[in-house]
């Protein structure tokens, strides 16, 4: 089915999850790394202790979402925005108003758990439950709320900030979360979609309905988390540091920024292009090459200081970013079924939130004892290639074992 005839057939709920993931930019390290100068030296902090509090906040919120994220189990996508996104506003209300470590660091928890965590999981879980047949070219939309996201509030931010400061920034994005994305998001979403006559003929079957007991003790799960949570955790850390990155190189901060609507523009059409190939020929067959771009970028950031090398990043990043955003959104109900979908995916978001936690963290007391920042980006890089290695096993076990499945059922 083209993309376009799909989204006019199913643009509510695609609009629905799109703004989801949108909006759930205010708990995303690119956004809370645009204040990181004003908070370090406002709270008098090295980078080394921020990325610790910023480590113990998402940790804390990665403990978290086991338990929360199985709401999406249990009711519907428009009750659970109905209650993340008030709680992600107040996130954004107390970095307005937080003047103590403490209250810092619970700010973080809210905005981390119910912005990257809540809202994407609200957002992608109900995805690949609306969807079957289409459900690569659905997640693939919804999830280019993300690359929206990044495109436009930090250029938005930076501009906003120049006008009424930082702190009062974060209280008109709250404003914004209640005023103009919880009514449109809660309304779009308030209806699920029903299975239709007219859908396609599912070329994909699904694997059977694991319970998540047993994913939790599958070794494959684990393994090809290693692969999956890469981006999150290399995109997180030099978004994070991108300040220091900056002031490193002796680039411009502005033009640092505009490449990330670079980024955007990547991985949209890569979003767009690995959704169709999810639909025509699985999530599992694409995972041994969406991590090469990613080390490419890597390989470029690390060992070039031009500030073209920037906007190369960038670029190489979308596309891994692209297939990343699908496959995260479409392999684990081709390997583990729909039924305990919200169950199993918590787990995973909170090993992916962990890692945007570890990354700041590891990364920023590496540079307080004086480790190249740029050595440590290309070290990245060589993991990825190492990852890239390990897909290429992982898959066809994977394959292996869908084929025993369908045979024995």
């Amino acid at each position: 089915m083209p993309i376009l005839r799909f989204f006019k057939e199913n643009a509510r709920w695609v609009v629905g999850g799109f703004l989801l993931t949108f909006f759930s930019s205010f708990g995303q390290t690119f956004f809370i790394s645009l204040s990181a100068g004003e908070i370090r030296a406002e709270y008098d902090l090295s980078h080394g202790d921020f990325g610790l509090i910023y480590m113990i906040a998402t940790l804390g919120s990665a403990l978290s979402l086991p338990w929360v994220g199985k709401i999406v189990d249990y009711f519907t996508p428009s009750k659970v925005t109905l209650m993340i996104v008030p709680l992600l506003a107040l996130g954004a209300v107390g970095m307005t108003f937080s003047t103590h470590i403490i209250t810092l660091v619970l700010v973080i928890y809210f905005l981390r758990l119910f912005g990257q965590g809540m809202m994407t999981q609200n957002a992608l879980t109900a995805a690949a439950r609306w969807f079957t047949a289409s459900r690569g070219r659905a997640v693939s939309l919804v999830t280019l709320g993300h690359n929206a996201g990044e495109a436009v509030f930090p250029v938005l931010f930076v501009l906003t900030v120049s006008w009424v400061g930082w702190r009062y920034s974060w209280l008109l994005a709250a404003i914004t979360l209640l005023v103009v994305a919880l009514p449109i998001i809660a309304v779009l979403v308030s209806k699920d979609r029903e299975p239709r006559a007219t859908d396609p003929i599912p070329l994909i079957v699904d694997g059977r309905d694991w319970t998540r007991p047993e994913v939790i003790r599958d070794p494959l799960f684990w393994i090809v988390l290693l692969g999956m949570l890469a981006p999150a955790f290399i995109g997180t850390t030099v978004f994070f540091h991108q300040v220091y990155l900056v002031e490193l190189r002796d680039w411009s901060m502005p033009a640092f920024a505009s490449a990330f609507s670079l980024m955007a523009v990547s991985t949209i059409i890569f979003t767009l292009i690995s959704g169709a190939l999810v639909d025509r020929f699985s999530a599992i067959k694409l995972l041994p090459s969406f991590l090469i771009p990613l080390s490419l970028s890597c390989f470029v950031l690390g060992g070039f200081e031009a500030q073209w090398s920037a906007f190369v990043f960038m670029s190489l990043m979308g596309i891994s970013y692209g297939f990343s955003s699908t496959l995260m959104g479409t392999i684990w109900p081709e390997l583990y079924g729909t039924k305990h979908l919200g169950s199993i995916r918590a787990i995973i978001v909170s090993m992916m939130v962990f890692c945007t936690a570890a990354g700041p963290g590891l990364t920023g007391w590496l540079i307080d004892i004086g480790v190249s920042y740029p050595k440590q980006i290309t070290a990245m890089g060589v993991y990825c290639v190492c990852a890239c290695i390990m897909m290429v096993f992982i898959s066809k076990a994977f394959q292996k074992r869908k084929t025993l499945e369908l045979e024995n059922s």
